[in-house]
């Protein structure tokens, strides 16, 4: 399904200039809490205000929002500010509530996300509302599930849509909350190049020294937009504080970023190119070359009655290959997954011709 989309469309901002930036707590906790944050990100430059109503926390007792008590508070920024404001919606009664309050802006979390059932929930809930709604990618790295998610949606008639990379869960305890995995966001840009994509540092990183380093990145790979968390007092914020930033650091780190809007083709960056298809066409052929070798090392093991895999051989090529690359200034782990792939199609291809 391709998807039917429109600008966002969002009143008084301008949509071509980047980054786009939603910015606010992680959870609305008091009203002075929400109204001081406010008050301080306005006067930064920031149009539009976030805040958690509802929390889906992943164990009970933690800080799961205030509910639908919030949503006043919300609407409150909105008169005295000027900036539109948003928050995220998990049911079809979070997204009755937040119309009724006049929230401008809706996103859809990385758990809901996962959830066809709950995601087509939302998708009926929605249907004949013109409101920009965002989606998180799921927690586990799946495009296609989140493609089916934004299609959902896109499906009930909204066609204000985006999409936020949060990035992924993953059990290995590394230096982000959750892996960023960049290459998921871009095939997705790829796949839905008009679909703005807006990236959250705050989830990625888990970290405030993160939050920097991981807007210039987004920034680096064309993203339309940033949603950061922001608290007027971090440190004593009722959930994710080590995430959170003062609206004055976060206006250090978006007047610091480096934006290159130029996507202009001159003629060395098209001979540079020239020379990168060249060496790609090369790659094929030895590719084809090293697949000719494998099939005729698959008739030796079909005669002498040898087993596809040799896992002693196979262990031998990926610690020489990534001493290579090590020394060739590439990273190893890139290299093994290479030679891994390469070794992957090269037992497809014996096993098919040994069993024919």
């Amino acid at each position: 399904m391709e998807l039917n989309l429109s600008p966002l469309n969002l009143s008084g901002i301008d949509e071509t200039k980047r980054p786009l930036v939603i910015a606010g707590p992680c959870s609305a906790e008091t009203e002075e809490q929400v109204m001081n944050t406010a008050r301080q990100l306005a006067q930064k430059g920031i149009k539009i205000f976030r805040a958690g109503v509802w929390k889906p926390r992943t164990k009970p007792g933690g800080f799961e929002g205030k509910g639908e008590e919030a949503l006043p508070w919300l609407k409150r920024v909105k008169e005295e500010t000027g900036m539109l404001t948003s928050t995220e919606v998990a049911t079809p009664k979070h997204v009755e509530c937040a119309l009724n309050a006049g929230i401008d802006l809706l996103w859809i979390g990385a758990r809901t996300s996962a959830n066809p059932f709950a995601m087509q929930e939302l998708a009926d809930s929605l249907k004949g509302i013109d409101i920009p709604v965002l989606v998180k990618n799921p927690v586990n790295p799946d495009l296609e599930l989140w493609i089916g998610a934004l299609e959902r949606i896109n499906g009930a008639g909204v066609n204000r849509l985006g999409a936020i990379h949060r990035g992924f869960s993953s059990i290995d305890q590394k230096i982000y909350r959750n892996a960023p995995m960049w290459h998921i966001p871009i095939e997705l840009h790829r796949r839905c190049p008009q679909l703005p994509i807006f990236c959250d540092p705050s989830h990625i990183g888990g970290r405030r020294d993160l939050i920097a380093p991981l807007c210039q990145q987004a920034m680096d790979m064309g993203f339309a937009g940033l949603i950061v968390e922001s608290h007027c007092n971090p440190d004593e914020a009722w959930s994710d504080a080590k995430q959170q930033v003062l609206p004055d650091v976060l206006d250090f780190i978006l007047d610091r970023l480096v934006v290159r809007e130029s996507s202009e083709l001159t003629e060395s960056l098209a001979a540079l190119r020239k020379q990168i298809d060249e060496l790609d066409n090369e790659l094929m052929n030895l590719l084809t070359k090293r697949m000719r070798v494998s099939r005729e090392i698959a008739v030796y093991k079909k005669e002498h009655n040898m087993a596809v895999v040799q896992t002693g051989r196979y262990s031998e090529i990926l610690e020489k290959r990534g001493a290579q690359g090590v020394l060739c200034g590439m990273d190893a782990d890139f290299i093994k997954k290479i030679y891994e792939a390469i070794h992957e199609e090269s037992v497809r291809q014996q096993t098919e011709l040994i069993n024919k």
